[in-house]
């Protein structure tokens, strides 16, 4: 049954992995792309921007579709779509085609990552469950530190539609996969929408905690390369080696909350320690962005520290809504889409109006604000409390 169980797991987290791969992927070939297409860079971003919008408005409305329906079936339809948009990328010209074969799988995106959660976590005993959604999340984190630097590699090594076909590949043996080893996935209960919807009332601050602390670590995350070219004085190599390092300690981070998240009493500290931290690293940061040494060492910490953070989120919300966690998964998921969206915006502005380092207090007011959120369901009794059980 354990073995079952892991096989499983693996399984859900290399179809995790495809998915975000051809999300952040494409960040590694947009020049390419924008040449391939004669159009210019910023044109080209839209291939991330609307897939991140389409996500985003997808999140809570898919999973709640999908809900009745057999999970296995679920998730080979969403895999599905993928093979086909990432085939029709590799050999489309049309700039509208590439843009159409992006965004339809993206309005599916939610839908496999929320059930990918929510199956990981049904297999194992439920205090084991946060150590097996962290490992599934490890293909989020895999997804985001690979994404860039192998599509950027396969496309100067050999070509541009040879790095798209990459993400084909991955997402058709997780397809395979998935259809061969993963056995059928019927809902034992299916919920009305209206007893899903309903769950809306219970983590609101959940949901506003997701926005602000992914507001507080991908705003300033975005903005990180700059920081270390323009502040630190790192050549670009240098900064792509840190960005994986980042990346490396993003899964050791994913680990660590899976085990701390999986005992009650750890899950409370960890949910006020964490951007207590995170702010202090980034006041170091701060304070000693000019210092090689020191960025080395934050560097390391904050990668941690940064591949907590969807661990926390999504137990956040799932534990608030416990009887809808597909529903949960897909608000989390528009949630951290938001979240990310925001904070990069608003610390956009401060580089704008401050400079490059000042960016740093822009995250710091996202975790103040992320802290007004956890602490009143951290320390309420009722029943509506967002983390662990009733005090």
């Amino acid at each position: 049954m354990k073995e079952k169980n892991n096989l499983l797991i693996f399984i859900l987290t290399i179809g995790v992995f495809g998915i975000i791969n051809t999300e952040m992927g494409v960040l590694g070939i947009l020049p390419l792309l924008a040449e391939k297409f004669s159009i210019s860079i910023a044109q080209a971003g839209l291939l991330v921007s609307l897939f991140a919008l389409a996500v985003a408005a997808a999140g809570p409305v898919m999973p709640l579709l999908f809900a009745g329906i057999d999970r296995k079936r679920v998730m080979l339809l969403v895999l599905s779509v993928f093979v086909l948009g990432n085939l029709i990328s590799v050999f489309t010209d049309n700039f509208a085609v590439m843009l159409l074969a992006r965004v339809v799988p993206a309005i599916f995106h939610p839908v496999y990552c929320s059930l990918a959660f929510s199956v990981a976590a049904a297999s194992v005993s439920p205090e084991a469950a946060p150590r097996a959604v962290a490992k599934v999340i490890v293909g989020v984190s895999a997804g985001m530190v690979l994404g860039v630097p192998v599509s950027s590699f396969i496309a100067g090594s050999f070509s541009l539609t040879a790095a798209m076909a990459g993400f084909t590949v991955v997402n058709t043996a997780a397809l395979i996969a998935t259809w061969l080893y993963i056995p059928s996935l019927p809902v034992a209960a299916r919920l009305s929408y209206g007893q899903q919807l309903r769950v809306l009332k219970k983590p609101v601050l959940c949901i506003a905690a997701v926005v602000f602390m992914n507001g507080a670590v991908f705003g300033v995350f975005g903005y990180f390369s700059g920081c270390l070219t323009n502040i630190t004085a790192f050549s670009w190599n240098t900064v792509s080696l840190i960005l994986l390092v980042y990346g490396l300690m993003n899964i050791v981070g994913n680990f660590i909350a899976g085990r701390m998240l999986s005992a009650g009493a750890s899950a409370d500290k960890l949910v006020i320690i964490f951007p207590v931290t995170l702010g202090i690293v980034y006041a170091a940061f701060f304070w000693s962005g000019t210092s090689v040494p020191a960025m080395a060492l934050i560097t390391l910490l904050w990668g941690v520290l940064g591949g907590m953070n969807a661990n926390i989120n999504q137990y956040w919300i799932t534990t608030a809504a416990p009887e809808a966690p597909d529903f949960a998964n897909g608000l989390f998921l528009t949630a951290a889409n938001l979240g990310t969206a925001l904070g990069s915006a608003v610390c956009g502005m401060v580089i704008a109006h401050m400079g490059m380092q000042y960016m740093m207090w822009g995250g710091i007011v996202f975790l103040i604000l992320c802290l007004a959120m956890i602490i009143p369901r951290v320390y309420r009794s009722d029943e509506y409390v967002c983390l662990g059980e009733s005090k």
